[in-house]
């Protein structure tokens, strides 16, 4: 009988940050790979040694060992020391899809140019795996996928060995570490150990592989150091094993190895997210929310404004700022690895993580403040008028709605329009006067104070402005005799536009659609219970009942032409925290006030939530009432098209009596929207970082988070999660921020309809209600509103035309996920992606494009053939822009 072989594979899991900070975790890094060069260097008997398919450790041990670099570089070309393709460990679900790329790219090109990029998209530790993977793994060519957590043994066919596909069809051979990354953690070939330890686990993995006699050990664990006692060990396994052999290796040759020796054919398909063998963390996408929106706020901002609108620039023969953008974006993911996105750490790190996301917001901020500037003042120097304003459409298609801005005037009255004079329609939703301050005159006499002349800050909101695909158009601003329009108060106690009508009665709203006459009656409600659980999970409190809210107050009204608002406040009296809880008492008041928008081109109702939090131990959740009647399904987005999902799991009935590490509660992940449809009519909710939702079938309701509040990392028992706490077992860490006191905002928008959803019209949405655009007034009046607008800055670009359109997408069922700068440096990209069940031909135009052709994930061309994106699939375009219009 032949000898089943075991790929013993030496790793170290590096975790970013968690309960210690990032610094802690640089200065153990240091010292670590220190001690692995020169190990593998004296010892060409260790075959190699995987730091976790990051290549971020590589940079952060390079800026305190710099002369340490070509020997490391030696290591990794050697493949003895594998790094990539990640550039950090992130989590799949609660990131933007496009971070998802770059955090490949930028891993990719960076192991690479230190000599090789493990060819393993490796996923050890992530708490659940986003269905596009397989794909975004072959668009760089990578081949091979080994993960932990997700699958049922019900979903394989008697291997850990099976095919991943995405939606789109993509394939990867995958490896399940059905025991996790770290059963060789401690490998020993002292007899007790290897009698009673390894060759139980060796025979569990051995029964699970029906069709091979390769079996994989990872043998490494988080932030360990390696292991030099290895070689030795394996010669003396393999000296006293009758049954297994055992080989020093990596996931590479254990990968080519297995797959070469036998064709598996078994499919999986979907995200993965199974609870019997490890644990997910379903509901951590609902802790520490301000670190969510504040990752939303910056995803948002990076991709869909400052990298098209500095794509713009730079085809007017600006800069384009790849350097602040590559520093930009490796400090979002070190966000982005999966303890820090979740929120699971203790709060000196979750500090650094708020404080790093502000920094790349402010960076942000300050780099599309002077690209606007630059080009708003070459066109006013074009069109000599000193009195306009610049809208900026970040999107390859034609914009024809609504653009919100802040304008500045010395008048309180004016008017807007074309620069052909044609005028637009607008209305003011808050108007201020502010004092011009005093400034200092040098004169003969000395320094003077003079009185500067007071101005108005008036934050405006101008309907359907037309702005070309990917460029610009410019506004003026023009002296009014008229008052125009405001937002003012009003007695009603309805609001309505040409889709919805909000109607306030007896302390209850009502929502109708008027083109189906559907209505849905208080169809916003808030449902408190206790959250007896810790950083990673939600933990119901056992005989708990969840606290609803009862009927609203109506606090005002405001209308105008072009908008209308609606405030509501909700109030509850809860217990202040966990004990008082399970002593049954109500001893704080907590007040949920609501503002509701409709906008006269949308068919959205807005929605804007404001809580003052003083409780602890809770989890608030808004209650959005469906026209559905036990919706059996929801349908959200994930990646590049839809993803339907149960809203009961059947295994919820056997998930203790089978030993599941985790309840597989059917709570999910959102990442634009989430939604619900029957014949009955349709309910869809567009998010801005809130992650989480659940369908609450018997009542007909879409429950959207808002918030956990818990201030522990670390608990043992929880009522969904038996047994040890997660992360560190043996000491529980105090988390006071993470009950998040203090005032919270939340935003979503309602689309209410009578008809079955639509792929395209949900997408085109999302689009919409995320702000693809971007604005900026010419003037002197204030300095402070965009922070460098104050100091000198150069103006390479002299002269622009009034309006300007770089490339146009024509194709109501493509969609853009990325308009930046190749890798490269001399070309642009632009990523589409089509949601549809069928292909769809691209078409791109624009006068000054050329060389189109298509390129892989990883910018690496493939072909210039005819551009057809695939059903539920992606395509990345290159071209090169050939001309110049500044004058």
């Amino acid at each position: 009988m032949s000898k089943k072989r075991v790929y013993v594979v030496p790793h170290s899991h590096w975790d970013r940050e968690w309960y210690f900070t990032i610094e802690d975790s640089n200065l153990l890094l240091a010292e670590n790979m220190d001690h692995l060069i020169e190990l593998l260097e004296e010892n060409s008997d260790y075959h190699g040694y995987v730091f976790d398919a990051q290549i971020s450790v590589v940079d952060e041990y390079l800026k305190v060992r710099p002369h340490n670099s070509d020997r490391l570089r030696s290591l990794v070309e050697a493949k003895r020391i594998f790094v990539g393709p990640w550039y950090t460990q992130a989590d799949s679900l609660l990131v933007h899809k496009e971070s998802l790329v770059r955090n490949l790219l930028y891993g990719v090109k960076g192991a690479e140019k230190m000599g090789h990029s493990m060819n393993i998209g490796y996923l050890p530790d992530i708490f659940g795996q986003n269905h596009y993977l397989p794909s975004l793994f072959k668009g760089f060519g990578i081949d091979h996928v080994i993960l932990q957590r997700g699958v049922y043994s019900d979903q394989l066919d008697e291997n850990l060995n099976f095919r991943w596909q995405s939606p789109d069809g993509e394939q990867v051979q995958a490896n399940l570490m059905k025991i996790g990354y770290g059963p060789g953690k401690f490998l020993s070939a002292d007899e007790d150990f290897h009698k009673d330890r390894l060759q139980p686990m060796l025979d569990t993995l051995a029964s699970l592989n029906r069709d091979t006699d390769r079996l994989l050990l990872p043998s490494g664990g988080d932030q360990v150091l390696v292991r030099d006692y290895f070689p030795e060990t394996v010669e003396k396994l393999n000296a006293n094993d009758d049954r297994y052999e055992y080989v020093l290796s990596d996931y590479e040759t254990f990968m080519e190895d297995t797959w070469q020796e036998t064709s598996f054919d078994h499919v999986i398909e979907g995200e993965l997210i199974a609870t019997e063998g490890s644990r997910i963390h379903n509901t951590i996408r609902s802790q520490r929310y301000d670190i969510k929106k504040w990752n939303h706020i910056v995803e948002h901002k990076i991709i869909n404004q400052l990298e098209p609108l500095a794509t713009i620039a730079q085809s007017l023969g600006l800069r384009y700022p790849q350097e602040w953008l590559d520093d930009m974006w490796k400090n979002l993911f070190d966000v982005h690895a999966h303890d820090s996105i979740g929120g699971c750490n203790s709060d000196d790190t979750n500090e650094d993580i708020i404080k790093r996301l502000v920094k790349i917001n402010r960076q942000a901020d300050g780099l599309m403040n002077m690209i606007k500037r630059q080009i708003t003042k070459a066109v006013s120097e074009e069109t000599g008028s000193e009195d306009i304003f610049v809208v900026f459409n970040t999107m390859p298609k034609l914009h024809q709605k609504s653009v919100e801005t802040v304008l500045f005037t010395k008048d309180p009255d004016f008017n807007v329009r074309y620069l052909d004079g044609e005028p637009l329609d607008y209305c003011i939703r808050k108007q201020d006067y502010l004092s011009g301050g005093k400034k200092i005159v040098v004169t003969a006499e000395g320094d003077k104070e003079v009185e500067i002349p007071g101005y108005y800050r008036t934050e405006v909101h101008i309907t359907d402005v037309e702005v070309p695909a990917l460029g610009y158009t410019t506004l003026q601003i023009v002296k009014a005799a008229e008052k125009a329009d405001h937002l003012a108060s009003s007695k009603a106690d309805v609001i309505e536009n040409d889709s919805y009508v909000v109607s306030f009665s007896d302390g209850e709203m009502k929502l109708t659609e008027k083109t189906s006459n559907l209505s849905v009656g208080n169809f916003i409600q808030f449902e408190d219970t206790a959250d007896a659980g810790d950083s990673y999970d939600y933990s119901p409190l056992p005989g708990d009942q969840a606290i609803l809210t009862g009927k609203a107050k109506l606090i005002g009204v405001r209308k105008s032409p072009f908008v209308e608002e609606m405030t509501i406040e909700h109030e509850l009296i809860l217990p202040v925290d966990l004990d008082s809880r399970k002593a049954g008492v109500k001893n704080a008041s907590f007040t949920i006030r609501t503002v509701l928008e409709l906008r006269k081109e949308e068919d959205l109702l807005r929605v804007k939530h404001e809580i003052d939090n003083n409780v602890h131990d809770h989890r608030v959740r808004v209650l959005v009432q469906t026209p559905v009647e036990q919706p059996a399904a929801s349908i959200a987005d994930q990646g590049y098209s839809l993803i339907e999902r149960p809203s009961e799991n059947p295994r919820m009935d056997i998930w203790r009596e089978q030993g599941y590490k985790e309840a597989p509660v059917p709570i999910y992940t959102v990442e634009q929207f989430a939604s619900v449809d029957s014949d009955q009519g349709s309910l869809a909710a567009f998010t801005k970082g809130l992650k989480e939702y659940e369908v609450l079938k018997e009542k007909g309701q879409l429950a959207l988070t808002l918030f956990r509040s818990v201030g522990l990392l670390g608990r043992d028992d929880l009522e969904w999660r038996p047994g040890r706490a997660s992360g560190i077992n043996n000491k529980v860490v105090t988390t006071p921020d993470a009950q998040m006191e203090g005032e919270l905002t939340f935003d979503y928008a309602i689309q209410l309809s009578g008809n079955c959803l639509d792929t395209t019209a949900l997408f085109e949405t999302a689009d919409h209600y995320n702000e693809r655009y971007v604005t900026y007034q010419h003037q002197s009046l204030n300095t402070f509103e965009e922070r460098l607008d104050r100091f000198e800055i150069p103006q390479p670009v002299k002269r622009l035309p009034g309006e300007y359109s770089l490339v146009t997408l024509d194709n109501e069922n493509l969609f853009v996920s990325a308009v930046k700068q190749a890798h490269d440096g001399k070309n642009i990209i632009m990523r589409v992606y089509n949601p549809t069940h069928h292909s769809v031909e691209m078409d791109v135009r624009g006068d000054l494009i050329g060389n189109l052709k298509r390129v892989n994930l990883a910018e690496v061309t493939i072909d210039d053939a005819p551009l057809t994106v695939p059903a539920k699939g992606f395509q990345t375009i290159q071209f090169s822009v050939e001309g110049d219009l500044s004058l």
